[in-house]
């Protein structure tokens, strides 16, 4: 039976180490929501903090990493609808 294996990110890339997607991506947000369900105000706390993290590593790559790309990519998705 194959086992689960977590969508997470490979830093400094910030891409999955899984799928090679941008993370956090669509697996990993699944799962984060599942996580969460429970405390959505936690999940943007932890995505706000990875969120810094990423700005940081990816400082670099300004054609890929705008300010505002990044706080979608990583806070976006997850507010209340």
């Amino acid at each position: 039976m194959p086992r689960y294996r977590p969508h997470v990110a490979a830093r400094p890339s910030w891409r999955c180490r899984i799928c090679g997607a941008a993370w956090p991506c669509s697996p990993a947000r699944l799962a984060l929501l599942g996580e969460y369900r429970e405390d959505r105000i936690a999940l943007l706390v932890y995505l706000g903090t990875l969120l810094c993290e990423a700005t940081a590593d990816l400082a670099a790559d300004r054609d890929n990493a705008t300010p505002q790309g990044l706080a979608q990519r990583f806070v976006g998705w997850a507010r209340a609808r």
